[in-house]
């Protein structure tokens, strides 16, 4: 028993421009039971049979007229990646130590000497193919094992993001009884950053990203986020440590949403000339934390608040370009209105 059943089945190129040589190989296959053998007599041809049928086994004459084996096997090397070759069995009647060395550099794997004996040619095709299909099937169940892994790593970062996600819910039901606050924001940061020509994974990751840039508020008193008047220096300074109480909650995921979304907490306070509540400037500023920023303001002036009534549409775009090249990075505040433009700011304003 020379090879395993399920080995038959596989597709065997040989190479050799001797046709009585091509023949008794031929025939000693098909006497073992192989079914998928194809050859030719023209090393001319041996790249594109390789590439047309993939086999899983080479047969290769190194003594050739034109281009010889070596040849062939420095073109093959040169045509494909070295993980899609096949092995190949050299057959030569030159067993030299220099021949056997150049040929295992060029590529070869094993050797058939000639005059060829039958049981040594289904021998070596047989171990030489039991190693080809293990190591298959060992890369496929790696991948399938990868596969899982990405699969598990993904559902337990959804379920991270969407416990956030909720508690930046619980968070905003404190001033905002409808709790689409969240919602509209990051839908306007994403529209802000498409029109920025973010690519659609960056988009579609701060909308999510940007929804809980508010979660730190959780951490701040019912008493002064829910302060139906101005609020005290003293009660100012506590209502900014949301940014800090959200990135540490955010932090330390490996989760790329979560990751961006603990940047936008900490950022979107930030102001374009430096007097936000970290005093960064300009570009220091995190881009999705400055794109966050316009649409969370413009989220705020519009809507109902504890300490105020909601603003027209055309005062808080006006009080917005007043603030360009201030409070608001002025390439997405633009950006913005020409979303505005183009969704018209009832679609913003989720009315």
């Amino acid at each position: 028993m020379f090879t395993s059943g399920s080995n038959l089945h596989a597709k065997i190129l040989i190479v050799d421009d001797e046709q009585p040589n091509v023949i008794l190989l031929e025939r000693i296959l098909a006497e073992a039971g192989y079914t998928d053998v194809i050859s030719t007599t023209s090393s001319a041809t041996v790249r594109d049979l390789v590439g047309d049928s993939r086999p899983d086994l080479i047969l290769l004459d190194l003594h050739m007229p034109g281009k010889d084996g070596f040849g062939v096997m420095e073109e093959l090397a040169a045509s494909f990646d070295p993980t899609a070759l096949p092995p190949i069995l050299v057959l030569t009647a030159d067993i030299t130590r220099e021949v056997k060395h150049r040929a295992l550099s060029a590529g070869a794997h094993d050797f058939l000497t000639k005059p060829l004996d039958m049981q040594e040619v289904l021998l070596r095709i047989g171990n030489i193919l039991n190693i080809r299909f293990l190591e298959r099937a060992l890369r496929e169940e790696k991948a399938h094992l990868e596969e899982r892994v990405l699969e598990r790593t993904k559902d337990l970062d959804e379920a991270q993001t969407e416990t956030f996600e909720r508690l930046a819910l619980a968070a905003e039901f404190r001033d905002d009884d409808t709790g689409e606050h969240t919602r509209r924001v990051g839908s306007s940061a994403a529209l802000i950053a498409a029109e920025l020509g973010l690519d659609e994974e960056l988009v579609d990751r701060l909308r999510r990203a940007a929804a809980l840039h508010d979660v730190g508020k959780i951490g701040v008193p019912d008493r002064i986020l829910l302060a139906p008047r101005a609020l005290t220096p003293e009660e100012f300074d506590i209502v900014k440590k949301h940014t800090e109480i959200g990135a540490r909650l955010l932090s330390g995921s490996r989760s790329p949403i979560l990751t961006m979304a603990e940047q936008v907490a900490w950022s979107h306070h930030e102001r374009w000339d430096g007097s936000g509540y970290a005093g960064l400037s300009r570009e220091d500023i995190p881009l999705v934390g400055r794109i966050t920023t316009v649409a969370d303001v413009f989220d705020a002036l519009t809507h109902v608040r504890p300490y105020k009534p909601a603003w027209r549409a055309e005062q808080a775009l006006e009080e917005m370009r007043e603030q360009r090249d201030k409070q608001f990075d002025p390439d997405a505040l633009d950006a913005f209105l020409r979303v505005v433009d183009t969704h018209s700011v009832d679609f913003l304003i989720g009315t």
